[in-house]
């Protein structure tokens, strides 16, 4: 069985979004496809070489007359066995307008530039969809992280959400990690290059690890470190953050940065982070 989300509402009343939210799910989402086509389509998924079992589709004015299809098309796909639910976006005239004018986009079927004009024509074709609708959500006072949010509590019962925690050693001298979220220097740490026989070695060696984790210093900046992500990664993933990337660089990114990435990394094992070392083959 394929559950199926079918998403509609006014125009700007946070559609993006709530796709965005479904796909953070796992859902395979279509946006604008004429409802005839979308029985074929689902045949096509059940044969599918990836398994899509979850399939978001956002059907609402842009379809034109074939909009008129939609309560017909749900139906068929029910009879089918499908689970599908239709979520239903609304917002007040006031908001609607604001949105409008804070992106200065034109109303879809305001061709004179009338919003209101428009958002009243699009309720009336509407209507009939928003009366069998599983969800009617007024986005009028959400941000977007509280209608992500909601979307997911609604969709998210069998996917809960999950950032991907990304751990990155580097070493100054090298660049600095563009795509990180957050940087720890850990150049205040006693430095294996100036030990001769670990100079030629890296984080990854034995004799490396035990010099960088002997010293009190680190075992105090580890512990506070796991007890600052522990704090932020639930908190992240209520705002909607999909990823997390830590970067943590020594001078060289051979020797501090690489043990303190696998160390950390490791606190983190039941959020199955990844882990890599930019430059630890770096001379």
């Amino acid at each position: 069985m394929i559950s199926i989300v079918i998403l509609s509402g006014i125009s700007g009343s946070g559609k993006s979004t709530a796709v965005k939210a479904l796909e953070d799910l796992g859902y395979f989402c279509l946006d604008n496809l004429p409802p005839t086509l979308i029985a074929t389509f689902i045949e096509l998924s059940k044969d599918s070489a990836e398994h899509i079992t979850k399939i978001g589709i956002v059907m609402d004015i842009r379809e034109g007359v074939f909009f008129e299809r939609v309560p017909e098309v749900i139906e068929e796909l029910k009879k089918k066995g499908n689970s599908v639910e239709l979520l239903f976006l609304e917002s007040s005239d006031e908001v609607l307008v604001k949105r409008y004018k804070e992106t200065r986009r034109k109303h879809p079927l305001s061709a004179d530039g009338n919003i209101l004009e428009g958002i009243s024509k699009e309720r009336e074709i509407l209507t009939r969809v928003k009366n069998i609708a599983d969800h009617v959500i007024d986005t009028s006072s959400f941000n977007v992280h509280q209608l992500r949010e909601i979307v997911q509590d609604l969709f998210g019962k069998t996917a809960p959400r999950k950032i991907s925690l990304n751990f990155l050693s580097f070493g100054y001298k090298y660049g600095f990690p563009y795509d990180a979220d957050l940087v720890l220097d850990v150049r205040f740490l006693p430095s294996p290059h100036f030990i001769e026989s670990l100079k030629d070695l890296n984080g990854l060696d034995k004799e490396v690890r035990n010099f960088v984790l002997e010293h009190e210093d680190t075992t105090e900046f580890i512990e506070k470190v796991v007890d600052f992500l522990g704090f932020l990664i639930p908190r992240y993933e209520k705002e909607g953050k999909s990823y997390l990337t830590v970067a943590i660089g020594c001078t060289g990114g051979k020797h501090r940065s690489v043990v303190i990435a696998n160390e950390v990394e490791e606190r983190f094992k039941k959020l199955s982070p990844n882990v890599w070392h930019r430059d630890i083959s770096k001379s």
